[in-house]
């Protein structure tokens, strides 16, 4: 069974969020606000695709690589963990949509 693949790309605005089911099929696509309200939104956001999906949720962060950038240090005190048996989170170079979803085929599916 083939997991889902999630990219989160935060932005100075707002975060992206793209998953896909395999390398061609979109299955969600999202503008959210930029930092999440809660600290556990992001685990559950994932936990609740893999639920909905039946499948695991194999998830990139796709931040800014500056070691100032406003993605990196500030989203990393949303997330709590990187995974449990629904989900898992890594961190990637950040893009746009188009990028998105090519690092989600080049990172994620590794």
């Amino acid at each position: 069974m083939e997991s889902i693949w999630m990219g989160i790309a935060p932005s100075p605005t707002s975060t992206r969020v793209l998953a896909m089911d395999g390398a061609h099929d979109t299955i969600l696509k999202a503008r959210l606000v930029r930092t999440p309200m809660h600290r556990h939104a992001m685990s559950t956001l994932l936990e609740a695709i893999a639920l909905w999906q039946g499948r695991r949720v194999r998830a990139a962060l796709c931040v800014d690589e500056r070691p100032d950038g406003y993605d990196s240090t500030s989203y990393l005190e949303t997330f709590p963990d990187a995974g449990n048996a629904l989900y898992s989170l890594d961190w990637a170079g950040m893009g746009r949509f188009a990028d998105l979803r090519d690092l989600l085929l080049t990172e994620v599916a590794r």
